[in-house]
């Protein structure tokens, strides 16, 4: 008999004088009908106590029994026959940028199962250039964080990515304030160039900010990130990448169950989770967090070309353009 064991964050609660009861992932109290087994050798099969052959409870229709019990369990959601796979097992993560936030950055994500490579602005430009590979497809992100403001046109390369389904991540600092913008994965969503068309036109100061961005600045005064606000940023940034790759395998998921048209997680429910569309700040001196949603810009149609205009001016004619 396969040993099954609880899921994470849910628990067996012995009330003294009562049956057992179930606390659910979610915090949740559920009573639980044992029915003919005890509540003593559910909770050993569940926490993997209980062994196949294992005195006369184990044998027969008592087995039985408690085997049904056990599978309702895993029906639920609230037992595993297996343990869970780490959330970025299977996904291929490009770190690159400062140390004093990749180093964290790459122990979080490898600490979630991903396989951390080292990347260079060259080798990004490589992997926007490269046809996509199928085999990758939905499985490789590439992090970009930087303890400065962006300067001019660094990332507009990177911001080809989501067009190849590389989901394309960054942060950046700028005085007191640290960026961590928008995960994107696919083609139409937030990249680093609409978060900048956003923030200029959001401010009457947008003739400031562009300066301060192109670097007409004074030199900078920190704070620089510290131990603490460096993890911060790295586990915010993890939880985009694991927020990611769940929404990825569930469209998988549905593709393989014919429930859509495996058109992957940017044209599905996953393009629109708060992730692809969430802007945060955190404020480095007391390391508070702020949210704003933002979208994406939407091209703009060019201006038509001039055209020559004939006027008559009494026996001549004259050009105007407009």
């Amino acid at each position: 008999m396969t040993r099954s064991r609880l899921a994470p964050g849910t628990g067996i609660v012995t009330v003294p004088g009562g049956a057992p009861v179930l606390r659910t992932s979610g915090g949740e109290f559920l009573r639980i009908d044992t029915g003919g087994v005890t509540g003593e050798d559910l909770v050993r099969r569940l926490t993997g106590e209980g062994t196949p052959g294992e005195g006369a409870s184990d044998e027969g229709a008592y087995a039985a029994e408690l085997a049904r019990l056990v599978e309702a369990f895993e029906a639920a959601g609230h037992a595993l026959s297996t343990p869970p796979r780490p959330p970025l097992a299977g996904r291929i993560v490009h770190v690159l940028g400062d140390p004093v936030l990749t180093a964290p950055v790459a122990r979080c994500a490898g600490a979630e199962g991903a396989e951390v490579r080292r990347i260079t602005p060259d080798g990004v430009a490589e992997l926007a250039r490269a046809a996509p590979d199928d085999g990758d497809e939905g499985r490789v992100a590439v992090v970009w964080c930087l303890d400065s403001p962006v300067p001019d046109g660094l990332w507009d390369t990177a911001d080809r990515l989501p067009g190849r389904r590389i989901a394309w991540l960054r942060c950046h600092r700028e005085g007191a304030h640290s960026w961590i913008e928008p995960l994107a994965a696919a083609p139409g969503d937030v990249t680093s160039r609409h978060i900048r068309l956003r923030r200029l036109a959001a401010t009457a100061a947008h003739r400031e900010l562009a300066a301060y961005w192109a670097g007409h600045r004074t030199p900078d005064t920190g704070p620089r990130p510290t131990e603490a606000s460096a993890a911060l940023i790295a586990a915010l940034l993890t939880a985009d990448l694991i927020a990611w790759a769940e929404a990825e395998a569930e469209a998988e998921a549905e593709a393989e169950a014919g429930d859509g048209e495996g058109v992957g997680a940017g044209t599905s429910r996953a393009a629109v989770v708060p992730v692809r569309r969430r802007l945060r700040r955190i404020d480095l001196r007391d390391l508070t967090l702020t949210e704003h949603p933002v979208l994406p810009v939407p091209d703009v149609a060019p201006l038509p070309a001039p055209t020559a205009v004939r006027t008559r001016a009494g026996a001549g004619t004259a050009e105007a353009r407009p």
